[in-house]
């Protein structure tokens, strides 16, 4: 016999936080993100000081499992080329399902417009993490300009995870044409 361990009130409110405010946003309501985690408005405000905190905590709580799903394995074997371009595969293989609404990380920012919220902060973090991802193969790549390819493989990442998510492009067939003449000027290999 399983004994199912239900989830205590934080993780289900870490959980509805994540998946409501992917769904609909960051103005989603306390009164929804309570009744989605089975927790009473006093309970969660015993649990977190305010709705801001526990969507940066949301937030925090899923970017080690994004970058462990995003990165590949340190020393994989794969050419610093082929580790750049795996992340843009990764990326396109979540885009198609109607509930992909683009990279959870780069809408909080869009949507609070406050790069002081706690939110926000957190979701820089995370897009920081992945340029200084990009720079660093870049780098040891042999790339000419690490830093400026970067700066030009996240914006292809966000543009392309953006118009994606709003329905706006189908990224099949689009994204190695895009990215590999960058890595070719730069001379990555």
């Amino acid at each position: 016999m399983t004994t199912e361990v239900k989830a205590g009130p934080r993780e289900r409110l870490l959980e509805a936080a994540a998946t409501l405010s992917y769904q609909q946003g960051v103005g989603v309501g306390i009164e929804a993100l309570c009744k989605a985690a089975g927790v009473s408005k006093r309970s969660m405000y015993q649990l977190f000081d305010s709705k801001d905190e526990l969507l940066a905590a949301s937030l925090e709580r899923g970017a080690a499992a994004y970058a462990a799903w995003l990165l590949p394995p340190a020393d994989d074997g794969r050419s610093h080329r082929e580790r750049i371009l795996y992340v843009f595969d990764r990326m396109q293989s979540q885009v198609g399902p109607p509930e992909f609404r683009g990279c959870r990380y780069l809408a909080v920012q869009i949507e609070l417009k406050d790069q002081h919220h706690p939110a926000s902060r957190v979701a820089r973090l995370v897009k920081e993490d992945l340029t200084d991802f990009f720079r660093a193969e870049a780098a040891q790549g042999g790339a000419s300009d690490p830093d400026l390819l970067a700066r030009q493989l996240i914006l292809v990442f966000d543009g392309a995870s953006a118009r994606a998510g709003i329905g706006a492009d189908d990224l099949t067939g689009l994204i190695a044409p895009t990215v590999s003449p960058l890595l070719d000027a730069a001379g990555v290999h």
